[in-house]
């Protein structure tokens, strides 16, 4: 009986250790795997993406200071970096560089959210309803091919020439872009999407709020990115209109006195809020499409 005993004992030992060492080879199979299918995206190993994304803009200022310092680019025709930064410098010393950012940023703020709720309401009334198609998106297509320059002569009729004409021209610039991006966005969202709502027994304010709307978001926000770009280019536009402050302000007194050090300061400074409101929208595609798996390069 003891000996039965032990050789059970013994069976029962060769078993556990068999399964401890076939669970030991899966586990050890199963790391094999994850660490096969992760990403290469993710690995830690070579150059960091922002030192390579700093590269290109460091590369063309070095080609700028070394055409500046061989005389390949007369100082006439284009100042160089440190003529540049010694202009910036002054300019934040004496606060005219605060104040000009400041008040070019508030027009390009009010600007984009006159344009944009009316490009995003507009949007909504032709993409959710048909009537509201019918009477809105023809008008919005023909109006969208107007060059808003053109437009310039009308605004000061209408406004004068303040602070009105100068944020109407960003607002009908901006308007544009948020209006066809939302509008596709609602009309491409999947059908099936839209059946499975009615089949779960949404109503029709559930089923725009739950589905169609998260659907179109993405468009949205591409449409905001657009629109961001575009108030830029209309604010450089609308600050040529007797401007007394503003970014465009100092570029027209530089252009008059040739001072292309300042002009130059003047396109940085339009380049970094551009720079900066895109980041904005990146990290709020970030934030609210976290639920949306999306290809971020190989």
């Amino acid at each position: 009986m003891t000996d039965d005993i032990a050789v059970i004992n013994t069976a029962f030992g060769q078993v556990a250790a068999s399964n401890t060492g076939a669970i030991g080879t899966s586990a050890r199979r199963q790391g094999i795997l994850r660490e096969r299918i992760k990403p290469v995206s993710a690995s830690t190993k070579g150059v960091p993406r922002w030192l390579r994304r700093a590269s290109g803009p460091v590369l063309v200022v070095l080609v700028w200071h070394l055409a500046s310092v061989t005389g390949l680019l007369p100082k006439e025709v284009l100042a160089g970096p440190a003529t540049v930064v010694s202009s910036a410098a002054n300019l934040i010393a004496t606060g005219e560089l605060q104040q000009a950012m400041w008040v070019s940023l508030m027009r390009a703020l009010v600007g984009l959210a006159i344009g944009g709720s009316v490009g995003v309401t507009l949007a909504l009334c032709a993409g959710l309803f048909r009537l509201g198609e019918d009477l809105i998106d023809a008008t919005m297509q023909m109006l969208r091919t107007v060059p808003n320059v053109a437009l310039i002569p009308l605004l000061i009729i209408w406004f004068g020439i303040g602070e009105a004409p100068k944020i109407a021209l960003i607002a009908l610039g901006t308007a544009f872009p948020l209006y066809l991006n939302v509008y596709a966005g609602i009309r491409n969202v999947d059908s099936t999407l839209i059946e499975a709502g009615r089949t779960l027994g949404l109503s029709r304010a559930a089923l725009i709020w739950h589905v169609i709307l998260p659907g179109a978001l993405p468009n949205a926000l591409v449409g905001l990115r657009y629109s961001l770009g575009i108030a830029w280019l209309a604010l450089v536009f609308g600050e040529q209109i007797n401007a007394t402050a503003g970014i465009g302000y100092l570029m027209a007194n530089a252009r008059e006195f040739f001072q292309t050090d300042v002009i130059v300061v003047c396109l940085v400074v339009y380049a970094l809020l551009g720079l900066a409101v895109d980041f904005t929208v990146r990290t709020l595609e970030k934030v609210l499409l976290s639920w949306r798996p999306a290809f971020n390069g190989t």
